[in-house]
């Protein structure tokens, strides 16, 4: 989904939220307050008394707030509304409350219903800092009339207000929790679609794809044999359909997952082979690669090949992330507590930003200028099928540390 739609809609859902809540607010503010004040008063034949404080140009003072509201609507800014309508409140309110109250004996005896309007209705805003500010507003307010007023009957509504506050960040949570499950919902979908699609392509034209290639680089190899005296161009031919190959293997594989054979295996043999396959490339850019095993490793069960396919991808880009040169350092240990392999890769290269980590793995996305992004999402894969997991630590210019951790027995899935 574009950025542009996303914030239309938020701007949409604002709006009706803004436009809801000053019908509600005018609605109990101006009913409640006559009924409170004039009309309760004479029911059962008792005698009303005018308002107190203000006095009724307190409704006319607070058209202010509703006439700046309309303003700001036709501008297009709806987010400051709120915000805008509550300190116009709490400064009217309170001068009201200290006009009623100070230089008198009347004890403070008032409060408004649209205050509770206000802390209940926060939560559908879905804006923790308008909640605080709500929040902090009007229990505030009523604290700051404690001092003015010397009344302890003040604390009373305090006390309410701190509850139904407490009762509405339990509903905001609420609704961030439930925002969030939706949004990674709909997130998991959209990479399951876009996974389903990647699929279709690869089972598409995978096989059509193989299959010239063999020929191709059985073709190249056979030259090479006949034609010695220039050969030095078909290691670079058999080399670039073996890369062509490896994409067409990552497509293959996410097309169609092979199926996982456990197995006990070494991983002291898996990296051996790993690099033993990535030399002549280290070699190539002058990449030193160092290997520590700490201490006797227990055997993997694990699908040696899936793993191996892991490594190869991991140390590749450990080195081509260092075209001047550099050390790659190979790190494995067993995490005792948790019966897990620790396998670290640690480069000196040029480093990741923070948000293109967050997006390795999805498909078709990479930070090289002739990457597909096919093999970390794979490697992803392959990791999350033995029930590991991958965690990638950055720094622009100073290089990249992935730690795969293993479970040396492998559990199924409940």
């Amino acid at each position: 989904m574009k950025k542009g739609t996303n914030n239309h809609r938020l701007f949409s859902e604002e709006k009706k939220a803004v436009i809801l809540f000053l019908w509600l607010f005018n609605l109990l503010f101006y009913v409640w307050d006559v009924y409170y004040y004039y009309i309760r008063l004479y029911i059962g034949g008792r005698v009303g008394i005018s308002r107190d404080g203000l006095g009724p140009s307190i409704y006319i003072l607070m058209l202010i707030p509703l006439v700046l509201a309309v303003y700001q609507l036709k501008k297009g800014n709806v987010y400051v509304i709120k915000y805008q309508y509550l300190a116009v409140f709490l400064i009217i309110d309170f001068i009201d409350n200290i006009v009623r109250c100070i230089g008198t004996n009347h004890h403070f005896v008032t409060g408004n219903i649209v205050e509770v309007l206000y802390i209940i209705f926060a939560p559908i805003f879905v804006n923790k800092k308008y909640f605080w500010s709500t929040s902090i507003g009007i229990i505030g307010k009523y604290i700051l009339l404690i001092f003015i007023l010397q009344d302890m009957t003040i604390v009373f509504p305090i006390l309410i207000y701190v509850i139904l506050s407490a009762i509405a960040l339990i509903v905001l949570t609420r609704f961030f929790s439930y925002i969030h499950s939706l949004t990674d919902a709909y997130e998991e979908l959209k990479r399951k679609e876009k996974l389903a699609v990647i699929g279709q392509m690869a089972a598409a034209i995978g096989h059509e794809i193989r299959n010239p290639l063999a020929a191709l680089r059985g073709f190249t190899q056979i030259q090479q044999e006949n034609n010695p005296n220039i050969k030095s161009y078909y290691p670079i031919m058999i080399e670039e359909i073996d890369r062509i190959n490896s994409i067409v293997d990552d497509l293959m594989y996410i097309g169609k997952p092979k199926k996982i054979k456990f197995e006990k295996s070494s991983m002291e043999e898996i990296i051996a082979y790993t690099l033993s396959i990535t030399q002549q490339q280290a070699e190539r850019q002058r990449v030193t690669v160092e290997t520590i095993m700490a201490g006797p490793l227990p055997r993997l069960e694990c699908d040696e090949k899936q793993l191996k396919q892991v490594f190869i991808n991991l140390i590749k880009n450990a080195i081509e992330s260092m075209p001047e040169g550099g050390r790659v350092q190979i790190h494995v240990k067993v995490i005792e507590k948790q019966q897990k392999l620790s396998i670290s890769i640690q480069d000196e290269g040029i480093g990741i930003a923070d948000e293109d980590i967050l997006n390795l793995g999805e498909p078709f996305f990479t930070t090289k200028k002739d990457g597909t992004g096919l093999g970390i999402m794979v490697t992803n894969q392959i990791i999350k099928d033995h029930l590991g997991e991958i965690n990638i630590q950055s720094l622009l210019n100073e290089g990249t540390k992935v730690e795969v951790i293993l479970p040396i027995l492998y559990k199924e899935r409940d």
